[in-house]
């Protein structure tokens, strides 16, 4: 009796059976091309899955305000945030173009890309709304009226105002003279990072002069920011060092060797960047500046615009009217010390003249020791001057 075999149960199989089984229909459906395509498409899913779940925005469920950057710019009224949208809060360059104007690939095209139509997302942490302006009374926002024209491709050129108002005097931050020494400071380089541009803007005190690079994206968007803030803005025009091609400025840099009507040409595009500045500093330009043929045009394409030419103490007595010269750089030894030095310079010099001006790049270390030294500059008995306020008439 114990001969026979039990009787088969096909319902339920022994687990080595199935194993079995289930490897022979694996292997079947991996030679089948369909089938592991789709498996490998399904297995991408989920792992992207899987990271968006991961990577997922930190502050995502935190409160959004949305709102069209067109109708904010050109309603003249401050809608509470849109500025935040202009540029990200990170350390790096700034990727969000508020501009009116592209880099094409033709720099001379003045490709018009037009304001930036949709709208913009601001997230607001905890709920807040975050307020533009900072220290200090906001200066109106630009363009002003009958200060631009359409200039090659359409773009806003400023101009003299048909009742004869300059840009140099009428973007400039207002100033009353208190009779103390007047010290003023240009700190430029700005737009290009968008963390230490913020950090500038909002840290040192409005009466500061702030100079912005023409190839910063948001180049508008940082001008109206600083203005907001009560800065009076500079634009950087790049011009020929002495060790150019070696040392290269940018696409439009001013050459010396060039005629007028293509320094002209050059000077326009620069200009139709943005609005709102008073006038031109200058990037590099050491040949440039000393070449009176190439200055005599440049700064006569200036006058005929109504702007101030500010340099940063290379160009000496070149130029004519609506210009002032740096008495100092503050920051070629890039430490706190040299600085305070440099500074402590200055004052002197403007004790000694009546007035003295000095130019930096936006370090962070020159930043920091700016604002320190601007706080206690009054009770040293100096009057902290926008760069306008020195620009001789």
């Amino acid at each position: 009796m114990f001969s026979k075999k039990p009787l088969a149960r096909p319902a339920v199989q022994s687990a080595p059976s199935r194993l079995a089984r289930a490897q022979a229909l694996a292997l079947t459906a991996a030679q089948n091309p369909y089938i592991s395509a789709g498996g490998a498409g399904l297995l991408f899913l989920t792992t992207l899955a899987v990271l968006i779940m991961i990577t997922g925005d930190p502050r995502a469920g935190a409160p959004v305000v949305r709102i069209s950057l067109a109708q904010a710019a050109a309603s003249g009224v401050e809608v509470p945030g849109w500025r935040e949208a202009l540029a990200p809060e990170t350390d790096g360059e700034a990727t969000v173009s508020t501009g009116y104007y592209s880099l094409s690939e033709d720099p001379m095209s003045f490709a018009a890309t037009g304001p930036i139509e949709g709208s913009a997302v601001i997230t607001l942490p905890g709920g807040g709304i975050a307020e533009g302006g900072g220290t200090g009374s906001a200066l109106p926002i630009a363009p002003f009226a009958g200060l631009t024209a359409p200039g090659p491709g359409g773009a806003p050129l400023p101009i003299i105002g048909p009742n004869g108002q300059k840009p140099a005097e009428a973007y400039a931050r207002p100033f009353t003279p208190n009779g103390k020494p007047r010290v003023a400071l240009v700190v430029g380089g700005l737009g290009l990072n968008a963390a230490l541009t913020r950090r500038a803007i909002e840290t040192l005190p409005p009466e500061v002069t702030l100079s912005f690079a023409p190839y910063a994206e948001g180049l508008q968007g940082w001008i109206d920011m600083a203005r907001a803030n009560g800065h009076e803005v500079l634009l950087e025009a790049p011009m020929e060092p002495t060790d150019y091609p070696m040392n290269d400025p940018g696409p439009m840099t001013l050459l010396a060797a060039s005629q007028p009507a293509e320094t002209t040409r050059k000077l326009e595009w620069l200009l139709s960047r943005a609005t709102g500045y008073f006038g031109v500093t200058n990037y590099l330009g050491s040949r440039f500046m000393a070449t009176p043929a190439a200055m005599n045009g440049f700064t006569a394409s200036l006058r005929q615009r109504g702007l101030a030419f500010v340099d940063d103490g290379s160009a000496g007595r070149a130029g004519g009217p609506l210009r002032t010269s740096a008495d100092r750089v503050i920051d070629d030894d890039l430490s706190a010390e040299a600085i305070n030095r440099q500074l402590t310079l200055l004052e002197a010099a403007a004790r000694s003249k009546g007035q003295a001006l000095g130019s930096g790049f936006a370090y962070p270390v020159t930043v920091d020791e700016a604002a320190r030294w601007a706080q206690g500059l009054s009770d040293r008995g100096f009057q902290l001057a926008p760069a306008s306020a020195l620009v001789k008439q």
